[in-house]
């Protein structure tokens, strides 16, 4: 059985992309993947548009917390996938890293947030098919 790779996704606040491409990988790659993620200025709170985006694909986001990057600081993930923040994770160790430049949806009205939270399943799809 192959082994289980970490994924870590990381946006600016953990709070919308991040915190949603970690709940993708867990519906998708359960039992093959560890999905994390974090923020490089994490906001303290999950959005409650995410937290509605999500529940419409049946996960339960309030069970997430929005978190920053120093507990993966040292720390060995298999791919790092930043979204708009560039690579501020330099001391996180990745054998693999990926920026996805995906549109921050915080201020998007419903319909265009649930657009960027599809592309962003997408996008996860397409990586967990290259683990």
């Amino acid at each position: 059985m192959p082994a289980v790779k970490r994924v870590l996704f990381v946006c600016v606040e953990n709070s919308n992309r991040s915190q949603m491409a970690e709940a993708f990988a867990r519906i998708h790659g359960a039992g093959r993947v560890e999905a994390l993620s974090a923020g490089s200025r994490p906001s303290g709170r999950v959005n409650p548009k995410a937290i509605a985006a999500m529940a419409e694909k049946g996960y339960d986001l309030t069970t997430h917390t929005s978190k920053g990057l120093e507990p993966f600081n040292g720390q060995q993930v298999d791919v790092a996938v930043t979204m708009g923040c560039g690579d501020n994770c330099p001391l996180v160790l990745a054998e693999r890293r990926l920026d996805w430049q995906i549109t921050d949806p915080r201020d998007l009205p419903a319909d265009q947030f649930n657009t960027v939270r599809d592309e962003i399943e997408q996008r996860v799809l397409e990586l967990l098919a290259t683990l």
